[in-house]
């Protein structure tokens, strides 16, 4: 299993909730699930994650061995599953699926949160922001990666994205 993480530049968001998600798996003892992460923006191409995101999620314990990536269709394809950050980069994603098999595999990371029943909350931008929005973000992503990485243990992810769907 492939799992790719997306946000728009690629460095604060979608490199936090792959560091979460490969921790996580781990822990899970998930070895055979992959996380890479992408940006739908060239902004940052090659670039290590923002100071801040990486500050925060190293005094959390998370590695980051990745560098920003510009994400493409072909990524689409090669993913099992598409976790974005928030509505816009839904939409961008969606803009970039080719075929319709593609498209059924992207979900907001808010969609596993345990308030998801309420509406599906986004993972807002920190970038640009104080400090303290770091720390709020890794709180929404951890809270959210839990639910995601219990749902692949479970085997209840299938049902998660269905549900989803029927209310997009």
């Amino acid at each position: 299993m492939h799992i790719m993480t997306v946000c728009l530049g690629n460095i604060c968001r979608s490199p936090a909730a792959e560091a979460v998600l490969v921790r996580r798996l781990a822990e899970a003892g998930l070895d055979h699930v992959r996380v890479s992460s992408a940006g739908t923006a060239d902004y940052h191409v090659g670039e290590r994650p923002h100071p801040m995101s990486q500050a925060e999620g190293e005094r959390r314990g998370y590695r980051f061995p990745t560098r920003a990536a510009q994400l493409e269709p072909a990524d689409l394809e090669g993913a099992d599953l598409v976790v974005v950050m928030d509505a816009a980069n839904e939409q961008d994603v969606l803009a970039l699926a080719r075929r319709p098999e593609d498209a059924r595999k992207v979900v907001r990371l808010g969609a596993f949160a345990p308030d998801a029943a309420e509406g599906v909350r986004d993972v807002p931008d920190p970038w640009g922001l104080p400090e303290a929005a770091y720390g709020r973000m890794y709180d929404q992503i951890e809270e959210a990666v839990e639910a995601l990485v219990t749902a692949i243990v479970d085997g209840t992810l299938g049902q998660i994205l269905d549900r989803r769907r029927a209310v997009s």
